[in-house]
């Protein structure tokens, strides 16, 4: 099968749930009020692309190769990232929507997640050394033998994890994210 290739292409509100997405690579390529949701995506590749207002939702990603990829504004509700191809997988996501996806144990170090909404994130056995967490909401999302060293949770809220069970060496937090450390432990923290 000939797989197609697309360079320094614009792509801007495409209904792919309709349209068939065909299996291509796209390098350094901008995709712009897209919706992906429910679409199959295997083995695609996105190389250097940028993803704004798109909607991910319950794609399908067996295979699918994300190197240095950007999402804005997006809604990837439920993506399984884990299934990704992991050759080279980077991706940072700025005002994003990433709630019941899953990252298991996935090896995306110095990941940005910035003003994203992030509840019940499944981050179990990562590696996620050096990434950050800005102005995050993590609620109910699950860090279980994590590598969270030098990760930066100063600006996340509704973070809870075990110090027991994650690498937290060199993490940073704030004191409001404190009780989150300490939840297991049934301590009350007063002011």
């Amino acid at each position: 099968m000939t797989t197609e290739y697309y360079e320094g292409e614009k792509l801007t509100s495409i209904d792919f749930k309709k349209n068939l997405f065909e299996q291509a690579e796209y390098d350094n390529c901008r995709f712009e009020n897209c919706d992906f949701s429910a679409s199959k995506l295997n083995n695609n590749i996105f190389t250097d692309c940028i993803f704004v207002d798109c909607n991910f939702s319950l794609a399908e990603l067996s295979g699918t190769t994300f190197q240095q990829a950007i999402f804005r504004d997006c809604k990837l509700l439920g993506l399984q990232f884990q299934q990704c191809n992991t050759f080279g997988l980077s991706f940072m996501f700025e005002n994003c929507n990433i709630d019941h996806a899953s990252f298991y144990q996935l090896k995306i170090k110095k990941t940005t997640f910035k003003d994203c909404q992030m509840r019940e994130v499944d981050f179990s056995e990562s590696d996620l050394t050096g990434s950050s967490f800005y102005n995050c909401d993590l609620n109910q999302s699950i860090f279980d033998q994590t590598n969270l060293e030098q990760v930066d949770f100063r600006n996340a809220i509704n973070i809870t994890l075990s110090p027991n069970k994650n690498r937290l060496r060199k993490a940073k937090f704030s004191l409001l994210t404190l009780p989150g450390l300490l939840m297991e432990y049934d301590i009350k923290i007063e002011s």
